[in-house]
């Protein structure tokens, strides 16, 4: 009898405006999964909170911190729509404003299935309780997004690997 693969692990990110913070954890965590072998076992995505940058790529800025790691960043924003919490498993979102919004979508939900939590639940490295926005600040901002992004994509591919078995 042949295994059973197990459904994918659906994650979405979610910040304000999809252009800076939710990309840059969509796409390192997409790196940490692709680099473990590990694609045909999730999905991945990012949203944000607001619609205002709808179809538009990362943030420059963004782009260029992350290539300086290694890391592509693609993909377009756009908002989060009710249906996210039927579909996706977790639901990360990268502060408070954020979760309380998301909140608020999820309300309007009959029997929503996802997990809605904090990004920064998954930090180990970092005592953030939240991923600042880099958007009106300097390149350090920039850098500290990555580098909390990063740490809280190790732990949470590792909780993945743990459920799926892998």
């Amino acid at each position: 009898m042949p295994a059973h693969d197990p459904a994918p692990i659906r994650v979405l990110f979610v910040c304000l405006g999809n252009i800076c913070r939710s990309p840059a954890a969509d796409n390192v965590f997409r790196h940490l999964v692709e680099e473990a072998g590990l694609s045909d076992h999730f999905e991945i995505d990012s949203a944000g909170t607001i619609d205002f940058h709808r179809g538009k790529g990362p943030d420059q800025r963004m782009i260029r911190a992350a290539q300086a790691r290694g890391i592509v960043m693609t993909g377009q924003s756009r908002p989060v729509v009710p249906e996210d919490f039927l579909h996706f498993d977790f639901i990360l979102a990268m502060d408070k404003s954020n979760l309380a919004d998301l909140q608020q979508i999820r309300d309007r939900v009959e029997a929503p299935t996802a997990t809605l939590q904090l990004f920064c639940d998954y930090c180990e490295s970092f005592n953030h309780e939240e991923v600042p926005d880099p958007y009106y600040g300097g390149d350090e901002g920039f850098e500290e997004v990555l580098d909390l992004v990063t740490d809280g994509s190790e732990i949470l591919l590792a909780a993945c690997r743990r459920k799926l078995g892998v």
